[in-house]
Parts: structure tokens; sequence; C-alpha cells
């Protein structure tokens, strides 16, 4: 059987405490990584250190990664204690659902500030180490939302619209230098954000069924995904095995955009 190439390469995950990150850091240990966890949740991230308490190859960070400084700083520190990082994987992100009118413009600035400035932020200071080395493969956990219009998302779908395209023309500049840049677009998935939509009325039947009144479409294979249906999808773009695949935007929603 091929291997992946990802075993004792070193990878950064963001919002790596929960949900898709977590099942990332699970895939990523699994197949034989060192793995840089940084989430925002101190308690997910006593829970994550825990389950890997060997510091050697998961290291715990809490940082907020819309701070560019720190992001730099971080990345300096881990290129310097433990060696260059060859994998950089965007999961975190925040929700908001609320009609456009009544949306103000913090919640929007918070939306985007997770969702997308810190997909620049930390990309960026990812691509300034690959760069020279010619070398390393980013991934970004976008949304199906960014590819078709949902009531009351505005905010999210236009934020993660926003991290696509950054990640597609990041992947056209570093191209020439070998380093890959996807996306994978997730649609309903058994966490904690639809968790929250499940809150707030939505079900388990009206997800997979969708609505007419609401213009959702529904899920052809009727079923929500698992966050490890995600981080498979993740793990299969940063290993060698998608060697040749760059600026792929990648659904995993079980065909509810009827889309590829």
């Amino acid at each position: 059987m091929r291997e992946s190439g990802i075993a004792g390469k070193i990878a950064l995950v963001t919002g790596a405490a929960g949900g898709v990150g977590l099942a990332v850091v699970a895939g990523l240990v699994d197949e034989g990584a060192r793995v840089v966890a940084i989430d925002r949740d101190p308690e997910a991230l006593a829970a994550l250190s825990a389950r890997w308490p060997d510091a050697a190859s998961v290291r715990s960070v809490q940082l907020d990664i819309t701070d560019a400084a720190a992001v730099d700083a971080l990345v300096a520190e881990i290129e310097s204690d433990w060696g260059p990082i060859d994998i950089g994987i965007n999961v975190a992100g925040v929700l908001h659902i609320a009609p456009v009118v009544d949306t103000d413009e913090t919640e929007w600035d918070r939306v985007f500030d997770v969702n997308a400035r810190a997909v620049f932020v930390v990309s960026r200071a990812l691509a300034r180490v690959m760069k020279p080395r010619a070398r390393g493969c980013l991934v970004t956990v976008s949304s199906n939302a960014a590819g078709i219009p949902r009531q009351g998302m505005a905010a999210y779908a236009a934020s993660k619209a926003a991290a696509t395209m950054f990640t597609r023309c990041l992947g056209l500049e570093l191209a020439s230098y070998g380093i890959r840049c996807n996306i994978v677009a997730p649609g309903s998935t058994r966490t904690q954000m639809q968790d929250a939509m499940w809150a707030r009325g939505t079900t388990l039947q009206s997800v997979l069924d969708g609505s007419l009144e609401s213009y959702r479409t529904g899920i052809p294979l009727r079923k929500i995904a698992e966050p490890r249906d995600v981080a498979d999808a993740v793990l299969f773009l940063v290993s060698d095995r998608a060697g040749h695949i760059t600026m792929a935007d990648l659904y995993v929603d079980g065909g509810a955009t009827l889309r590829a």
C-alpha cells in the first residue's frame, strides 16, 4: 500500500480542540505526524492534551489566530524548536445566524475576523516559511455555504466564500514553488456548530429533507457528516496521494449543493 507521506511531518491545525479540528488532529497523529494544535478554548485544549499527553508529538497552544504578531511568533518558535512546518490546516470557524437587516457591524466583523482574517494571517505566516523551502501544503476548511445562498447566513457564507477564494489565489501564487493549497467544503456535520443550529429549532429530518419554503436543498445521501468524514478529505489533500492537486474545492456534503 502506498504511504501517505504524512509520517514525520509537522502540521499546524487551528480550531483543533473540537469537532472537525479534533478529528483532523487524531488523523494526523494516526498517520505519524507531529501536531501543533491551536484553539482559543482552554478547557477543550486541556482535554486534547490529556488525550495526547506526549508534548513531543502534540503541542497544545491557546492563541488568538487573528493576532498576526502572535501567529508569526508561534510559527517562528515551532520552526526553531521542532523543525519546518510542512502542513497547515485552517479549521477554526464561528457561526452567526440572523437576517442581514438584524446583523450589526460588530457581529459581521467577528465572523470575518475568525473565518476569513485568521485564514489569511495563518496562511501568510506559513507561506512565508514554506516558500523558501519550495515545499508544503495548506488546506482551508470552508463550507458549502460559500457556494450556495442561505437565508439568515449571509455573514457566515460571505466569510467562507472569502476564505475559499483567498486560498485558491494563494495556491496560484505558490504553485510554482511546489506548495499546494486546497479547500474542503463541508455541509451539515455533527459538531457543536450543528448543535447550535438544532437548538434554534432545526431538526435532523429537516436538514435531510431540505425546505422549499427557505430554498434550502436537502441531502441526497440522507445523512449528515461525521467530523471524521471531513477530516479524511483533509488528510487526503495533505497527503502525497494528492500530490498533483491544488486550488481544488472539495465538497463533503452528501450532495447537498448538487455540485462537485
